[in-house]
């Protein structure tokens, strides 16, 4: 209203699933979308690249990764090696097909870095190319060099498209905008009419490149709906008109090779179902087979048993076409299915209905077998097209899922529309920001309205110089706020990101809840993508505020992307924390490799590239030990104030307006070396526990008591760890025991097997907890990182047997201190 202070807000994806407590359907569940992002290069593809070193020779290499016009390569010889591994723009970078120096008498020569591994170069190439499979001429080459295959489909290109409604008949189609591969499509010969148009995904299965139909013996005829609009003779001279211009509007055909290929089907005329009427997909009703036209397609028509109906709901159908069902799913899911209109009373029975319209259900055989595995859940939210007005694009949210069926709620529609029946593969669902990524209008929630003068403030970095020599000349030196998207030519420009779950998970990760994690998230907006991943990785924790604690941006970092707030639940509570992710695709795989080892894991067990058989880091045959002091080695940081002189670590606060009850929100707060105990919890925090887990206030208490000890100690005893980082929980040496007799040791824990270490055990009080570090091939090196939390999360023990162990480790820890660290 006139002269309110309430305003509509501008749609922010991470404030409104925060607020409604929702989560975002996984990018990998929209597989057309996926498929869309493809430029027509796949990893293992070879060609023929400019030596950086020498410009007038060439090698060849291998494509690691694709993103956008960006190619990730490696100069082959260089093995398993990626330290070599180099990104280039296809536009401007000299790549060429294999064979290219050869027709162009230009020289392949070894580059020097591994010159001496390959001492005969011809034998090496013809072994390396030996069935190997060249990176596509047309995409190094000529018009379409560079160009991601979607883009080809321009404005003003000519489709065929099937006519659904009435028959098997095609007509010409003129593209009017493409949207991430969504085209409006307007009927050839109606160009100042938009009364007809069309919204498809470009990989529908009714949509062709021109000559489609003649090549398939099918007629080119405008639909029953147009064709009176002009003559017969105006349709004609129009279709002559196509195929004059037909070379230079048409799209190239292999960009269609990735639409799903039409089984045959075994439906007869006559046969009843259930099925949802695509274009109002809100019932599922009785339906029957009209038409059956050939061994791909077949008619169906929804009942109607009123003898006055105007019109009938028909269209044409492929064996895997969604919304058909056979005779009584509904029924065995739980579902209601409408009666045929005209049809007596409301307890519809298929049984009666058969007998009364003499005819057969169509048998199960017919129907094509239905998947959960999809990744969809309840309440997920995603992006939808309103069946009812296509031109809107509408957040959504999962109410409910049958096998492999979408019910969606969709919200911010112009006019109220009912749940909407969709099937997990359809090309009208998106994820969450494809609007966004492909400057689309996404219909916001109606109730997306906030007070402005209470509206919370979030303070961002400040703004940032965005300089990579990898993206396109257009973005260097482009100024960039903090929620800027950095988007190649408009596209995502984030690879997948493989979760590869043999690798080495480390101390953090469960390993189990890994093994579940999906095997890749993405391709899509790099902070997107990423903000996910980590997500994942959090959730599949032990502990997961230990590891937002440890992905929480530092201070002394240099800022380099975009502040990310992330969450974790752990014991009821909520903790948060600023994460700091990349927002280019050339620094993804830094990004991934540095985050796994500061979780002390396998640098491979998540990024950009697929691990297949054997990890290039053979973590498989590293022990725990070693791999944790190979990889988990870390400069000491102070922890202090996060860029920009504002607190990362804030008290939470609640929305304003919000009718239900939230749960209470901590900022995780890295712990600092201190010799004595300071109270550093913020305000808004849980006192005393410094927003950390319960069993860790039990720890804290105990290091507590010990401050004064500590001072007295004549020299300050440093805990043998890999590690200086302070950010580790405390170490057992911190609570105070009451060590028996002075422990004499006659060799160094350093070099204790795992015998000797169960040796130890079997000498103590802990005897019974000798067979666990005998199963975890605990070693001495690995006994003297042990500490309190470790042995809490890893052997599954009670903090009272915990501490008796640590008591034990602490002796030998001391008298390795006195005895030989030194």
């Amino acid at each position: 209203d006139a002269g309110s202070s309430v305003e509509e807000m501008e749609f922010n994806w991470d404030e409104y699933l925060e607020d409604t407590g929702a989560t975002a359907a996984p990018h990998g569940s929209f597989k057309h979308v996926d498929t869309s992002l493809q430029n027509g290069f796949a990893p293992g593809m070879k060609l023929e690249v400019a030596v950086k070193s020498d410009q007038n020779t060439y090698w060849v290499a291998t494509i690691i990764t694709t993103c956008g016009q960006l190619l990730l390569l490696r100069y082959d010889g260089y093995g398993e090696d990626r330290k070599a591994d180099f990104w280039c723009d296809i536009l401007t970078a000299d790549l060429h097909p294999i064979g290219w120096c050869q027709q162009n008498k230009k020289i392949l020569k070894v580059p020097e870095g591994i010159k001496d591994k390959i001492p005969d170069q011809e034998e090496f190439l013809q072994r390396v190319l030996k069935g190997a499979c060249s990176a596509p001429a047309n995409l190094l080459e000529g018009l379409h060099r560079g160009k991601n295959p979607l883009d080809l489909i321009a404005p003003g290109s000519r489709l065929e498209l099937q006519n659904i409604r009435d028959s098997l008949e095609a007509w010409i189609v003129t593209v009017v905008e493409n949207v991430g591969g969504r085209l409006k499509l307007r009927y050839e010969g109606l160009e100042d009419s938009d009364k007809f148009d069309q919204w498809l995904f470009y990989l529908d299965p009714f949509l062709h490149q021109v000559g489609w139909a003649a090549q398939h013996g099918y007629s080119l005829q405008p639909p029953l709906a147009i064709r009176s609009l002009r003559s017969e003779a105006d349709w004609q001279e129009i279709l002559k008109k196509v195929k004059e211009e037909e070379e230079e509007s048409s799209v190239p055909t292999d960009l269609f090779k990735d639409k799903p290929v039409i089984g045959v089907h075994s439906f007869s005329e006559g046969m009843k179902l259930e099925a949802v009427d695509p274009m109002a997909p809100f019932v599922i009703s009785p339906a029957t087979v009209l038409k059956v036209y050939n061994d791909k397609y077949f008619m169906i028509e929804i009942d109607d048993l009123r003898a006055e109906r105007a019109s009938s709901q028909r269209y044409i159908c492929h064996v895997n076409s969604a919304g058909i069902f056979p005779v009584q799913w509904s029924l065995k899911n739980g579902l209601h299915l409408s009666p045929p209109p005209g049809y007596p009373g409301q307890d519809f029975d298929w049984a009666d209905y058969l007998k009364q319209c003499g005819a057969e259900a169509a048998p199960q055989s017919c129907f094509p077998s239905l998947t959960s595995d999809h990744g969809f859940k309840e309440n997920m939210k995603l992006e939808a097209v309103n069946p009812v007005d296509p031109e809107e694009v509408c957040i959504a949210t999962v109410t409910k899922l049958k096998e492999s069926y979408l019910w969606l709620q969709l919200e911010g529609s112009k006019k109220p529309v009912p749940e909407c029946i969709v099937s997990v593969e359809s090309m009208n669902i998106f994820p969450v920001g494809w609007c966004e990524t492909n400057g689309y209008q996404l219909r916001p929630p109606r109730k997306a309205i906030v007070n402005k003068q209470k509206k919370i403030a979030v303070v961002q970095p400040e703004k940032q110089i965005l300089s990579s020599r990898t993206v396109h000349d257009g973005l260097k030196n482009q100024e960039l706020n903090s929620s800027d998207s950095v988007v190649i030519n408009g596209k995502y420009c984030c690879p997948k990101i493989y979760f590869n779950h043999r690798c080495f998970s480390g101390p953090y990760l469960n390993k189990g809840r890994i093994a579940e994690l999906p095997q890749s998230v993405g391709p899509g907006n790099c902070v997107l993508v990423l903000k996910e991943v980590l997500t994942l990785l959090i959730n599949a924790a032990y502990k997961p505020s230990r590891v937002l604690r440890e992905l929480q941006l530092d201070e002394e970092a240099a800022w380099h992307g975009h502040g990310e707030t992330l969450k974790a639940k752990y014991k009821g509570k909520s903790y948060r924390a600023t994460v700091e992710v990349v927002r280019t695709a050339d620094r993804v795989a830094d990004f991934c490799r540095k985050t796994c080892i500061k979780l002390e894991c396998c640098p491979n067990l998540f990024g950009p590239q697929m691990v297949l058989d054997k990890c290039s880091e053979n973590c498989s045959v590293l022990t725990k030990t070693k791999y944790t002091h190979y990889y988990g080695k870390r400069k000491n940081k102070r922890i202090g104030r996060p860029p920009g002189g504002h607190s990362n670590l804030e008290a939470a606060m609640k929305k304003p307006n919000k009718r239900r009850k939230r749960r209470k929100h901590f900022f995780v707060h890295k712990k600092k070396r201190s010799s004595t105990s300071v109270d550093n919890t913020p305000a808004g925090s849980p006192q005393g526990s410094g927003a950390e887990e319960e069993d860790d206030q039990d720890e804290s208490e105990l290091s507590h008591s010990l401050a004064q000890d500590r001072d007295k100690r004549k020299r300050k005893l440093r805990t043998f760890s890999f590690s200086d980082d302070e950010n580790k929980p405390p170490s057992p040496k911190d609570i105070k025991m009451e060590v028996a007799e002075k422990l004499q040791l006659d060799s160094n824990p350093l070099e204790w097997s795992v015998a000797d270490v169960v040796r130890f055990l079997k000498s103590t009080d802990c005897a019974p907890l000798a067979r666990i570090f005998l199963d975890q091939e605990i070693d001495g090196q690995a006994l003297l990182l042990l500490t309190l939390p470790t042995v809490q999360e890893c052997m599954d023990l009670k903090l009272g047997p915990a501490i008796k162990l640590c008591h034990h480790i602490e002796r030998v820890k001391l008298a390795f201190y006195q005895q030989f660290a030194n």
